[in-house]
């Protein structure tokens, strides 16, 4: 089947048709274009997504997010095909923790626990003892002794939180995320003064100064979350940029404002975005369903090894 017009429905709609035929499910995380999200069957963040394909009775995961998310998808869907946009969708922040550094870190600190943020490659998992979310990282490492000797990564920012509500002074991977790494707290505290009523939402992989004017801390799942339940009518948001098409679909009466970048000069006028994320398209996504490719594949030992970690986290989540 092809497409012969650039109007994004069509192009939606032959998606959808193909998806039928092909017994394929579309996965969009909360960062990609509003456009993917419309179309896709599931849209949330990365291990929802993945837990939510592994339920279902598809042939085809077909993962609109970056390249450790459709690894992840495989990890635990290892049957069904997972396709991917773009194969050169990727993440500073998995790419920011090497499997073979990460690797010589441990032989240098015998006796740690390895606990690795689900942003990260399926290798890491496979080296980690378990994974976290940002929505669940304190229950995990509350879940530990408290004289364990633990290796926290990639994520320098998540880890340090969890550190500062946890009291413990685990050991943190040098990590971080480069869109939540520029929000200007100059330009948070410009909006604060302008919308004094508005709420402040950050995501926890943002600077400690981010996270300290914040009102709310937590993972784009508890931002959405908090403004679905709560009265203010007005939230200033630091995070990626492509939730605010979610924020605004479910809660149309509220409105949601995104902090720009340090770089930029004029409040309000630029969004801090992932260009990642953004590298997933409707065309691509097309041509993805209609060539069976780009197909990304997990190696089985690593897959069995990183998925331990994975059921580790679920089972000490419930």
């Amino acid at each position: 089947m092809v497409c012969k017009t650039n109007d994004i429905a069509s192009k939606q709609k032959a998606i959808r048709e193909l998806c039928k035929q092909k017994n394929a499910v579309i996965l969009a995380h909360y960062y990609t274009r509003p456009e993917i999200q419309d179309v896709a069957d599931f849209i949330g963040d990365s291990l929802a997504l993945a837990r939510q394909a592994a339920d279902t009775n598809a042939d085809v995961i077909v993962m609109c997010g970056v390249h450790f998310m459709a690894e992840t998808c495989k990890i635990l869907s290892p049957d069904k095909i997972v396709l991917v946009p773009d194969l050169e969708a990727g993440c500073s922040l998995a790419d920011s923790c090497k499997a073979e550094d990460l690797k010589d870190f441990i032989k240098e600190h015998e006796g740690y626990k390895v606990v690795s943020y689900v942003n990260t490659t399926a290798a890491v998992k496979a080296l980690t003892d378990v994974v976290v979310t940002s929505g669940n990282a304190k229950k995990i490492i509350d879940h530990f002794p408290a004289d364990e000797k633990i290796i926290f990564g990639p994520d320098y920012n998540l880890g340090s939180y969890i550190n500062s509500v946890t009291g413990r002074n685990m050991l943190l991977w040098h990590g971080g995320c480069h869109v939540h790494q520029r929000f200007s707290v100059e330009a948070i505290v410009e909006l604060k003064e302008k919308y004094p009523e508005a709420i402040t939402m950050a995501h926890l992989e943002c600077k400690a100064p981010v996270l300290a004017i914040a009102d709310v801390k937590g993972s784009t799942a508890d931002m959405l979350r908090y403004a679905k339940q709560s009265d203010c009518s007005t939230f200033i948001v630091a995070t990626e940029a492509g939730i605010l098409h979610q924020m605004q679909q479910q809660c149309p009466e509220k409105t949601f404002i995104p902090v720009p970048p340090e770089a930029t000069e004029t409040i309000g006028c630029h969004c801090n975005e992932c260009e990642y994320m953004k590298m997933n398209t409707i065309d691509k996504l097309l041509l993805c369903l209609q060539n069976n490719a780009p197909e990304v594949t997990v190696d089985e030992p690593t897959r069995a090894e990183a998925a331990k970690s994975i059921w580790k986290m679920l089972e000490w989540s419930k």
